[in-house]
């Protein structure tokens, strides 16, 4: 079967067919018609301090220019390191306006892992946030003999840094406001010198399988498929938006930076991820984007803060949420409301949901999105009846996004319709194949990975799925993780996971079988704040994690948990049994990836012995097992896990 959404009417937005092709010209764009309006704001001791077009223009070309000075040239790789600042949005434009290519990391990999992105990179110069970053690199830089620089942002703590491989970032700044006195106009030129074509981003994999690979991305790829979004769902200039998620993500650039570029939407910064919460309350953005799992951690807060508030709340809540389902799924199924169930939404809207949505900063989202894997159809349908809609984004690193929801066009069971002019074809495995021209240009010095992902012509997703009468697609799980049981019934891990993860008492979950099982198991985090809650309310006594999580109350309490999401899954594909893990899936024992993804075929090795236990007639296992500390050390854990069997 292969889908064609072909091409239809023109570009809604003034000056699409005309708009420059490279970020860095939209950049010189919008500060000649905008110049003194606001572009971005950034929270620093809790102030906002907003730049204007004009002031990032500046910022962006001294910094480029400070980077020439010390050696960029056109097609040099540099990496950038850190939390969403401005810094790492001027270093970005900056390599890009002397057509140099970035590689945005993860703030929290492990020196081994940045060693793997630079030398895959073959980074010339490294911009990093702040001294945990540079310790990291200083400890590796003497097997990059090709890293020449590294420059930091944030001064605290490296008064007594003196490596002659560091630079200030003001020093940076100073360098290039040096340069551009010797060269005027050479900024201007380097950017006019610019293509639509040129590669202007590595951008990494999650690396569920094995190393992250990095796959190559260029201008004409990124515009072209934030235009085809914006025939879908529209962005303003008078838009808000948070960044809060990793700036080196496709989907972060997709939905942050280039609409600011191209349609003048703020950008905003908040201070640290404490502080994102009132941040958002604050700008109370029109547009925001969360990975799955934050928008399962913030509903899953939720939930708990109203089953701990007052009486007389819980019971309104409890009244009306069925009301926002009734009213979410006649609106989805296109069916009329009558004015009985209109009349009660308003009521519910004004008492519940819209004090609810403020609370949190969501009082004006208009564009809620998730990306980058699956979301419970549970999450969406709380988010949905308390009037946030919450749409998903699909697609991939390498594969560009592929299919998208609209407020108008919502199906939970799916992940959207295909944006325009992309292609798909399902596979005769099931496997969801996709046109090449809005892929990535391949890996990056990985000739034989990049054979393999476009083989026959097609780029090869990984992912089960299928498109339905509606031609929505439809997305199971990952073709290498869907698993079967003894009996030949085939099931989704992810999926069976991520109802788990509904719960408030449930962080996380891995769900365990195989084809000599004849059930599936599960190995579950708690979530030790909200357990802990519950614990110091009911007066039981804990002291770390590991004790909290073995209490044979807690034990109980998932068990309940456990037994509502069997009730909404079919009876073969219930959990039996499950363990509460002592401690929590953590990506620097390579259990997640660095976007949180579970590593599944390591975690199945992990946990090998555990998973046995799990099958067997024990009912307690003593489990040591290594772990790893933030400074490297390593050591061991010894813990006794309580089996529990699901009736």
């Amino acid at each position: 079967m292969i889908v064609n959404q072909k091409k239809r009417g023109v570009n809604n937005y003034p000056g699409a067919d005309t708009a420059p092709d490279t970020l860095p010209k939209l950049l010189l764009r919008d500060r000649q018609i905008w110049g003194e309006r606001v572009a971005w704001r950034d929270k620093k001791n809790g102030i906002w301090e907003q730049y204007t077009w004009n002031d990032i223009y500046h910022k962006v070309k001294v910094v480029s220019l400070g980077l020439v000075a010390m050696g960029l040239q056109a097609g040099d790789r540099v990496c950038i390191v850190g939390d969403n600042h401005p810094e790492w949005f001027w270093a970005e434009l900056a390599v890009h306006s002397a057509r140099g290519i970035v590689a945005g990391l993860y703030p929290d990999s492990q020196p081994t892992e940045l060693k793997h992105y630079l030398e895959n990179s073959g980074s010339k110069f490294a911009v990093v946030q702040d001294q945990e970053q540079v310790d990291k690199l200083l400890r590796i830089k003497d097997s990059l003999p090709g890293l020449e620089k590294i420059v930091y942002w944030d001064e605290k703590g490296m008064r007594r840094y003196h490596d002659p491989i560091l630079m200030e970032f003001k020093e940076l700044i100073r360098l290039g406001e040096e340069y551009e006195g010797i060269h005027p106009g050479l900024f201007e030129d380097n950017v006019a010198t610019g293509e639509g074509t040129d590669v202007h981003m590595i951008q990494y994999t999650s690396g569920t399988t094995g190393l992250p690979k990095g796959a190559v991305a260029n201008y004409q790829r990124a515009l072209a498929m934030q235009n085809q979004m914006q025939r879908f769902n529209p962005i303003y200039g008078t838009d808000e938006y948070l960044t809060v998620s990793q700036p080196g993500w496709g989907v972060e650039q997709g939905q942050g930076l280039i609409p600011s570029l191209l349609w003048g939407q703020k950008f905003n910064f908040p201070e640290e991820s404490e502080t994102i919460a009132q941040d958002l309350r604050e700008v109370s953005p029109q547009q925001l984007l969360y990975p799955p799992r934050v928008w399962e951690q913030l509903v899953s807060t939720m939930l708990f803060n109203i089953g701990d508030s007052h009486p007389l709340k819980r019971a309104l809540f409890g009244l009306f949420l069925p009301v926002g389902h009734k009213v979410a799924d006649l609106a989805i199924e296109g069916r009329k409301i009558n004015l009985f169930w209109r009349t009660l939404n308003a009521m519910a809207e004004w008492l519940v949901y819209r004090p609810l949505r403020d609370k949190h900063g969501y009082a004006k989202v208009r564009l809620a999105w998730t990306a980058g894997a699956m979301l419970s159809p549970d999450t969406v349908r709380f988010c949905r009846a308390i009037g946030l809609r919450l749409m998903q984004l699909y697609g991939a690193t390498e594969g560009g996004t592929l299919a998208v929801h609209t407020e108008n066009d919502f199906k939970f069971e799916s992940v959207g319709k295909l944006l325009v002019g992309r292609t798909i074809r399902i596979a005769e495995d099931g496997e969801i194949l996709a046109d090449v021209d809005g892929a990535c240009l391949g890996y990056y010095r990985n000739e034989e990975a990049t054979q393999r992902l476009f083989q026959g012509g097609w780029y090869h997703s990984g992912d089960a799925g299928y498109i339905d009468e509606d031609g929505h697609l439809i997305y199971i799980d990952r073709l290498e993780d869907m698993r079967q049981l003894a009996d030949g019934t085939r099931f989704s891990p992810q999926y069976i996971e991520s109802r788990l993860k509904f719960s408030p008492y449930i962080r996380d979950a891995f769900c365990v079988a195989g084809e000599q099982r004849a059930s599936i198991g599960a190995v579950i985090n708690i979530d030790f704040d909200h357990v802990g809650h519950w614990a110091e309310k009911h007066k039981i006594p804990y002291t770390t994690y590991a004790d909290l999580s073995q209490k044979p109350a807690v034990l109980q309490l998932i068990l309940t948990e456990v037994g509502k999401v069997n009730r909404t899954l079919p009876p073969k594909m219930r959990v039996r049994s499950f363990v509460n893990l002592h401690k929590e899936f953590d990506p620097d024992e390579e259990e997640l990836t660095r976007s949180r993804k579970l590593r599944r075929t390591f975690m199945e090795s992990r946990y090998e012995a555990l998973v046995e236990v799990i099958y067997g007639d024990k009912e307690e296992v003593v489990i040591e097992a290594e772990v790893m500390y933030r400074d490297g050390r390593k050591g061991k854990l010894t813990t006794n896990i309580r089996v529990v069997h699901v009736g």
